[in-house]
Order: C-alpha cells, then sequence, then structure tokens
C-alpha cells in the first residue's frame, strides 16, 4: 500500500534534488551543437522553444539547467509527485498533467507559459511506449510557432531500471554523459491530422538517432570533432525575442510539408 501524504512527498523532493546535484555532478559532461544558440545560457539564444528529449535521461537537464526559464510538463500519476517537487528544488516550474490525466487544463497552462517561459516534455511519458513520440509536442509548436529542439542523450553503460517502462538511465558515478541537441525546428502552423502525423514520425525518427549517436559516443570515450565541455550553469533569465529564422531537421531532407 502506497502512502500519500503531501509531507512525504516534499521531503523525499528536497532529498532527491539534493541527490541529484551530487550524483549528476560527478560526471564528465560534453556536447556537440548543431547551432549552439539553442542554449539559453549562450548570449546568442533568442525566444522560447519545447524541448523535447526521452523519459529515461530526465534526470540530465534537470541538473544542468535550472533555473534557465524552463517549464516541465509532469504527468499526474502520483510516482510524479516526489519528481514536482524536485524540480522545484532544481530550479524547474512544472505543469501536472498528460494526454491521459488533466490534458486541457496542462494544456492551457502550457499556453500561458510559453508567453514568457521555455518548455520541457518527455514525449513517451509518463507511460510510453518506451522512445514513442506522442503528438501532444507537435500539436503544441504548430500552436504556438515555437521551434522543437530535439535532446539526444546518452550515458556510458549505464544502470537500467529495467523493470520501468522506459527502462530509466541512472549513470554510473564519475562516468561519461553526453548530449546532442537538434537545431530549431519549426513545425507549420493550422496541421491537419496527417501533416501532425507526418511531423510526428520524422521527430521521433530524429530524436531517436541523435540519442542513439550519444549513448553510442558516451560509450566509445573517443573525442567527436566539434565538442564542448558542458557544465551546469546558473543561466540568466534571457530576454526574449522573435524567432526570426527558419531551420530543416538536421541530416533529414525535404522535412517540411505545405501549410494546409
Amino acid at each position: 500500500m502506497k502512502i500519500d501524504l503531501p509531507i512525504l512527498n516534499q521531503l523525499g523532493g528536497l532529498l532527491g534534488s539534493a541527490a541529484v546535484r551530487w550524483w549528476m555532478g560527478t560526471l564528465d559532461y560534453k556536447v556537440a551543437y548543431y547551432d549552439r544558440a539553442i542554449d539559453p545560457v549562450f548570449p546568442e539564444y533568442q525566444g522560447q522553444k519545447i524541448y523535447v528529449f526521452w523519459h529515461e535521461y530526465i534526470l540530465f537537464p534537470l541538473y544542468l539547467r535550472g533555473r534557465c526559464n524552463f517549464a516541465m510538463l509532469l504527468s499526474r500519476h502520483r510516482d510524479a509527485e516526489v519528481l514536482s517537487y524536485a524540480a522545484h528544488h532544481l530550479g524547474f516550474e512544472f505543469v501536472r498533467g498528460s494526454t491521459n490525466r488533466g490534458g486541457v487544463g496542462a494544456l492551457r497552462q502550457l499556453l500561458d507559459r510559453s508567453q514568457r517561459m521555455n518548455l520541457t516534455i518527455t514525449p513517451d511519458g509518463p507511460r510510453g511506449p518506451r522512445r514513442r513520440l506522442a503528438p501532444g509536442c507537435v500539436y503544441l509548436a504548430s500552436k504556438l510557432g515555437l521551434p522543437l529542439v530535439a535532446m539526444g542523450y546518452g550515458y556510458d553503460r549505464p544502470w537500467r531500471v529495467r523493470k520501468a517502462w522506459d527502462q530509466f538511465a541512472i549513470p554510473r558515478p564519475f562516468s561519461r554523459a553526453r548530449a546532442i541537441p537538434s537545431g530549431e525546428i519549426f513545425v507549420p502552423p493550422h496541421l491537419d491530422r496527417e501533416g501532425l502525423e507526418h511531423f510526428r514520425v520524422k521527430i521521433e525518427d530524429l530524436l531517436n538517432r541523435l540519442t542513439i549517436e550519444a549513448e553510442s559516443w558516451a560509450a566509445s570515450g573517443l573525442r567527436k570533432p566539434g565538442q564542448h565541455w558542458l557544465r551546469k550553469q546558473p543561466g540568466a533569465w534571457p530576454a526574449l525575442g522573435q524567432n526570426g529564422r527558419d531551420a530543416a531537421l538536421p541530416g533529414i531532407p525535404d522535412v517540411r510539408i505545405p501549410t494546409v
């Protein structure tokens, strides 16, 4: 029997955030950017974005990019209670809901937060299937006119929670952690169902390829051309501007479709 007491969830979130800071702080982080302007810690960063990454790697951005003006979508499931408090202590705002529970309310909150904040979504959460992208993030990008950024993450031979639906990744202390983010991906407005599915498949494929590449890079221990140290930074709350430019999905030609 599970005990659901707010005070215990709050305490769990506080202890969990401390554990994340210590554990994740031991890792060796490197990144290979397609365009470093997608990272809010750099001065050339402009405009709100929607960042998507697989649920199993949620500890990676939680540790590195707190207090960088992010709102994270977390499910209403009881298992996410402690995570929501931990995210708060690590410097994230959060919205509770999913496509199954609290979806309409969550969408309204995301629409509101997008006026002043970046959004982060695990598009295979809260219950999977693993590494299967739900269309919600594509719909949101089309509705808001905000670019998507696909974040490929990987650890060197992490421990896996095999009984979890996402095979949640726990990095080994003092091991390698690697990130390969895409450039900005602009989704046309007013997409019909066929258009949403077209972009859903393309972005799912891209996110899987970036994730597999980051995992292979972490496991190999090799140097990657264009790699940089990726450090935890407090991150100023950047001025929000216009998106200003269009970009195709890296490595996937002819991904855009006409506005319908």
